[in-house]
């Protein structure tokens, strides 16, 4: 699924409440929630991936971009937010493509709202109470300042393989070896290479972003449960088992608990492992299985 510039956002003021939004292609509806920190610009690039014969709902979850934080007060009360949108858009049912933090709102739309969700599709989701480490000095001037906006900025233009390699180092726990081998991985491919590199323009922590990713960081550690049981959608859950930013025992906690989960488990694979890794085409291919249904 290609796509232009992010300039067609729209705000739908639905009985939940504002957010924004943007659909891509045409077929068989899918909400994409991005993860911690995020926005619809990061929707964008997970969508890329989907072919043909799909429409792709892109949001800003609350708090992030144009979508007011907003008085809710917890996962199931964003979940009701979606499931407006949804009716806003006069879609009756929809398959959820959900990213790390975006996991707890995604196994509550399925859980809650069986009628409107068709499947669901996580990578390396939160699925149960989650503390988030403290970001290190450097990673908070680079990512919560504007001259460390710029700095990743110009890296990606000029120097791709330095700011590759850090992404690999914080988002892994890959041995050196390993770094250097995936690294070499994604600069030959231009669709992962691209990824990444994109996607580094879509996690800084200034004031577009920050109350999301506060409210979000704030809501992990409230979880007492997801009632993963009640899920009875096709799933699909992906992770990789070197991923540094989310333990792997997320996704094999959920797996286990929804019935008929298939948990699809990435040797290696970092927190980005979905879309760069040996077997990123595989999962992509698998989600777009249940996806379809």
């Amino acid at each position: 699924m290609t796509t232009d510039t992010l300039n067609t956002t729209q705000i739908a003021a639905t009985d939940a409440g504002p957010i924004e939004y943007r659909t891509i292609g045409g077929g068989t509806p899918v909400l994409v929630l991005h993860g911690t920190p995020g926005g619809i610009d990061q929707a964008e690039l997970m969508a890329r991936f989907l072919p043909a014969g799909f429409e792709a709902i892109l949001v800003s979850r609350p708090g992030y971009l144009d979508t007011p934080l907003g008085d809710y007060p917890g996962f199931d009360a964003e979940a009701y937010l979606l499931v407006a949108l949804l009716d806003h858009l006069g879609i009756e049912r929809a398959g959820v493509l959900a990213w790390s933090g975006a996991g707890p709102v995604a196994y509550r739309l399925a859980a809650l709202h069986p009628d409107r969700i068709s499947a669901l599709v996580t990578i390396a989701a939160v699925s149960e109470a989650f503390t988030v480490a403290p970001l290190d000095l450097g990673n908070r001037f680079l990512m919560g300042t504007k001259v460390g906006a710029r700095i990743i900025r110009m890296l990606a233009e000029h120097q791709p393989e330095q700011l590759i390699d850090g992404t690999l180092k914080t988002e892994g726990t890959l041995t050196p070896e390993q770094r250097k081998a995936r690294l070499a991985e994604i600069l030959e491919d231009d669709v992962k290479r691209r990824f990444v590199l994109d996607l580094a323009r879509t996690v800084d922590l200034g004031r577009a972003r920050k109350a999301g990713y506060e409210r979000d960081c704030r809501l992990f550690t409230e979880i007492e449960t997801l009632e993963l049981e009640r899920i009875t959608q096709p799933t699909l859950i992906v992770h990789g088992n070197a991923d540094a930013e989310l333990p792997v025992a997320h996704s094999v906690h959920a797996a286990a608990a929804i019935p008929n989960a298939r948990l699809l488990t990435l040797e290696t694979g970092t927190h980005l492992a979905f879309y760069a890794h040996p077997s990123a085409a595989l999962a992509q291919a698998e989600a777009v299985r249940t996806l379809r249904g």
